[in-house]
């Protein structure tokens, strides 16, 4: 719980502006009437995110986050950039804790269009600003780097955002680099569900747009449902010809268990002739930060 004093009548300063005028202004923002140039510089603003994709770009971007949803799993799935210390635990994204919410008092909340029906009650906290990045058919990684943007602009951190874009660019350019020799090979990133199904990424993914950035091609051509399929029978990946099979972790237990025994997975041609690669866990549906992760990770297991 943040051990700030609490303001008289419902008001607080934030770096000699009015909590209310902070809101009002974030909210004409939002609205795309705007704040005044010399306001937006002086704001040190706190924000709340039940999106992923943003509260990673959010603590990237060095903006102040006092409460997100699912920390505990954030750690586990996410991992980078790491949680900050003191940030509320909001529960799960689809039973959020309005309570701690408003005891950590943010003047701003991150969202996605896939939490619209909270979007009434989180306004009665703090200005909501929903974010798109994963859309059907277009790779999210302009939409992530327009999010960026538009989170610089509404917290006063214009120059982090591009910063962050610059140094996510040359993290995938270096690895392109690294991979050089692999240039044209195939891949197909998968998340194991069971002993029998996964989840894959397509084209439209972060996944698939990192796979591409480093010059390798990714090997699913079927269908997806904004960037991702699942389930997917695991007798599918048969169909991905001579591509080498990437799993992000975690693996389930009982996976861990049946598949080193299964006749189905030893005959695809990437195990039997050990072209499975495991790296470390990724946002599935992150932005920029995500990126960078992901590029680094398959630097680390393919060059």
């Amino acid at each position: 719980m943040s051990s700030r004093p609490r303001p008289a009548f419902g008001i607080s300063v934030v770096n000699g502006l009015t909590r209310r005028t902070l809101c009002t202004g974030l909210a004409a923002s939002i609205a795309g009437v705007g704040m005044p140039a010399c306001a937006t510089e002086r704001l040190r603003v706190r924000v709340a995110a039940i999106d992923w994709a943003m509260l990673e770009t959010a603590i990237a971007m060095g903006v102040e986050v006092v409460a997100a949803a699912e920390l505990r799993l954030y750690r586990q799935m996410v991992v980078e950039p790491a949680m900050p210390p003191g940030v509320s635990d909001l529960g799960l994204r689809g039973s959020l804790n309005y309570e701690a919410l408003l005891r950590a008092a943010p003047d701003l909340i991150l969202s996605a269009p896939w939490y619209v029906k909270y979007q009434s009650n989180l306004s009665r906290i703090a200005p909501v600003h929903s974010f798109r990045i994963d859309q059907r058919g277009r790779s999210p990684y302009e939409p992530a780097m327009e999010a960026a943007r538009e989170l610089g602009r509404l917290t006063g951190s214009g120059e982090r955002a591009e910063n962050l874009i610059i140094e996510v660019a040359a993290e995938i350019s270096a690895q392109r680099e690294r991979l050089a020799r692999r240039r044209g090979d195939a891949f197909c990133i998968i998340n194991i569900g069971d002993p029998r199904h996964f989840r894959v990424f397509g084209a439209d993914s972060m996944q698939g747009h990192v796979l591409d950035s480093l010059g390798l091609r990714n090997a699913w051509a079927g269908q997806t449902r904004y960037s991702a399929q699942a389930p997917v029978d695991l007798v599918s990946l048969a169909n991905v010809g001579d591509a080498d099979i990437i799993i992000v972790r975690p693996i389930p237990s009982d996976a861990l268990r049946v598949l080193p025994e299964s006749p189905l997975w030893n005959a695809l041609p990437a195990v039997a002739q050990g072209r499975v690669h495991v790296i470390d866990p990724v946002n599935p549906f992150g932005g920029l930060p995500t990126a960078r992760r992901l590029a680094r990770l398959l630097g680390n297991a393919l060059a």
